[in-house]
């Protein structure tokens, strides 16, 4: 993984250093928000587990955030080597900030083997090629925002991002909690897979806490307090990042002021490589 962080791309954001042994320390992207981006901290801890780890890839991983980070301080990860077995190998790691656990994760890896084989149709939906890019449809609807939050919102992302079903979060409309976005790093990432799998566990939690909201016509833009509360995603099969990947979005339920939601992750070829699950806070500002 060092050999690609030659450049200053999200690769470098997410590196980390080694500061001891099963510790390592990491900054955050300025993002023009009072907190670290979730996705930020699942990828920078699923780097500090691989940092630990020879031979295996990662197949799952379970998070909880547990308080916001601060974006300007730096972020130590701590690995506990739980296990190292015959076929898999489990590690904890914990992000800590001012000497308080901010976000904790599992997460599990293996040899890669043979095995039995079966995955979900892909969903029949236009190709990344027939739609425009998020930041082009939005650019228009966001005159309306003061000029920070508006700064905030036009930064262009690592992550290029096509939605299928447009989201006008200044004037969201109800409908079935239901979405897909096609994504990509927009950068090339290299032949490994563990720094594709990173930087898909950065992307997603690129919007899939808004599926929650659809059908209730709110947005964070409009009277809703947003967070992510909890993270679990499965890697399948190997794949590239750097290639589009669709990004299936439904949410079952919602109660108690938090949202749940599910996706699936398609390659352009139909080949299910991730699945990916968050509960959110929801909750309604008077």
């Amino acid at each position: 993984m060092r050999s690609l962080l030659d450049k200053p791309t999200l690769i470098d954001q997410l590196d980390l250093e080694q500061i001891e042994t099963n510790l390592f320390r990491g900054t955050s992207e300025d993002l023009g928000t009072p907190r670290v981006f979730g996705g930020q901290v699942i990828g920078q801890a699923l780097i500090a587990a691989l940092r630990t780890v020879e031979g295996r890839h990662c197949h799952s991983l379970h998070g909880y955030f547990l308080r916001p980070g601060d974006p300007t301080r730096p972020i130590i990860y701590e690995v506990d080597r739980i296990r190292d077995g015959r076929s898999f190998t489990t590690r904890r790691v914990v992000a800590i900030q001012a000497g308080q656990a901010i976000f904790n994760m599992s997460c599990s890896f293996q040899v890669l083997e043979a095995g039995l084989s079966h995955q979900s149709d892909m969903p029949d939906v236009p190709l990344p090629d027939e739609i425009p890019d998020d930041s082009e449809a939005m650019a228009a609807r966001l005159e309306q925002l003061p000029p920070a939050l508006r700064e905030m919102m036009m930064r262009q992302s690592p992550i290029e991002l096509k939605r299928v079903e447009p989201v006008d979060f200044l004037n969201p409309v109800k409908r079935a909690p239901k979405q897909h976005t096609w994504f990509r790093a927009r950068q090339p990432l290299g032949d490994d897979i563990a720094m594709h799998q990173c930087l898909l566990a950065y992307a997603s939690d690129m919007g899939i806490l808004s599926t929650c909201t659809l059908p209730h016509g709110k947005s964070f833009l409009t009277g809703l307090m947003t967070a992510s509360l909890d993270h679990a995603m499965w890697f399948h099969r190997p794949f590239r990042f750097d290639e589009w990947i669709l990004f299936e979005q439904d949410s079952p339920a919602a109660g108690g002021a938090r949202g749940f939601n599910r996706g699936s992750m398609f390659t352009e070829a139909g080949l299910l490589i991730a699945s990916v699950a968050q509960e959110g806070l929801i909750r309604e500002i008077d």
